[in-house]
């Protein structure tokens, strides 16, 4: 028998090493395929879009807030692995009446670091987590405070508008890398109004590709508005997927070119 205790301080509680996961989170789904856990993973969601070869290879089983419990249960998974803000409360209450469900809850790097050693310690990957959570302090190293204090507005939605604000993980790294929230002040993702962009006058104005996928039209709106800011679009999964995805953010930020444009 092994236990093991979630970012909830749920335990767990399994017979032997899973060998039949389902991951309902698209950064996790992606973290268990880089940790080697390939021939383990039996269910995903519809977004859980890379790599490329999971996601035309493991079976769909619904989105990350619309689970199709029934295909879910079906599948008979030996552990389900959630996130607190990703997944409907709900339906997670719903499956663990029938299945193990180990949940994340993610606000910041040493949460995400806790939660791949996690994953090591569940699938017997330990040597693979530490690796891993060792080249990512590495990596993130690279691009500590590098915008030395530009204020920043990271938008997540349109109509209405609504941004990244305190106490997620977005504005985790947003801080790490050295911008500074426009929107600190406020709590989670809250919705804020054109005048109150104009007063606070974010000098970066970041359009993520998710949830809702900005084009260039909706960047020269708020140009328009905003004059003075510097207004581009951004990969949102650079800035919200924790785990295995961060490897890349060092790259990913000096092919933008974010910093030279904002100086």
């Amino acid at each position: 028998m092994f236990r093991f205790t979630d970012q909830l301080n749920q335990t767990i509680n399994l017979e032997a090493r899973p060998k039949k996961v389902i991951s309902l989170v698209p950064s996790q789904s992606e973290l268990l395929w880089d940790l080697g856990l390939q021939a383990e993973l039996i269910g995903i969601t519809k977004y859980c879009l890379f790599p490329k070869q999971m996601f035309s290879t493991v079976q769909h089983i619904g989105g990350t807030k619309k689970l199709n419990i029934k295909k879910i249960v079906e599948l008979k998974p030996d552990l389900i692995i959630g996130n607190k803000e990703e997944n409907d409360a709900s339906q997670i209450k719903e499956l663990q009446s029938s299945c193990e469900v180990w949940m994340s809850d993610i606000y910041n790097f040493d949460d995400m670091y806790k939660m791949i050693n996690s994953m090591g310690e569940i699938f017997d990957k330990q040597q693979e987590s530490i690796k891993m959570v060792t080249e990512l302090k590495t990596s993130l190293g690279e691009v500590f405070n590098i915008f030395k204090k530009q204020k920043v507005a990271y938008f997540i939605w349109n109509k209405p508008m609504m941004v990244a604000s305190n106490n997620t993980f977005i504005n985790h790294v947003l801080e790490f890398i050295g911008f500074e929230n426009a929107f600190a002040h406020l709590t989670r993702y809250p919705v804020v109004s054109l005048d109150l962009l104009k007063e606070i006058r974010p000098d970066v104005c970041l359009l993520s590709s998710e949830p809702l996928p900005f084009k260039e039209r909706h960047v020269l709106t708020l140009k328009e508005q905003l004059p003075n800011s510097h207004v581009l679009l951004v990969n949102g999964e650079m800035f919200s997927w924790y785990g295995s995805r961060l490897l890349h953010l060092s790259k990913y930020l000096v092919d933008l070119n974010l910093k030279k444009a904002t100086l």
